[in-house]
């Protein structure tokens, strides 16, 4: 994943809301929900599901990009 949008997924799996996230990184609303797309159509291309933020937060986990210390 490329380093902002990591920077955009983090925060919002902690439970942020994407409208906090896109205020917190002043970007658009419009622009959290395309990182978190792609995020998505990444994973898919490889064979792993992230289509729900339950299943995005476990990859996350797997790969290192979050710690549960930091949820």
């Amino acid at each position: 994943l490329a380093a902002r949008e990591i920077e955009v997924l983090r925060p919002w799996l902690r439970g942020d809301s994407k409208l906090a996230v896109a205020a917190d990184l002043h970007i658009a609303l419009g622009t959290v929900n395309t990182h978190l797309t792609r995020i998505r159509e990444k994973y898919a291309l490889v064979g792993r599901d992230a289509s729900t933020k339950t299943t995005l937060l476990v990859r996350a986990l797997q790969d290192g990009i979050i710690t549960i210390a930091e949820l």
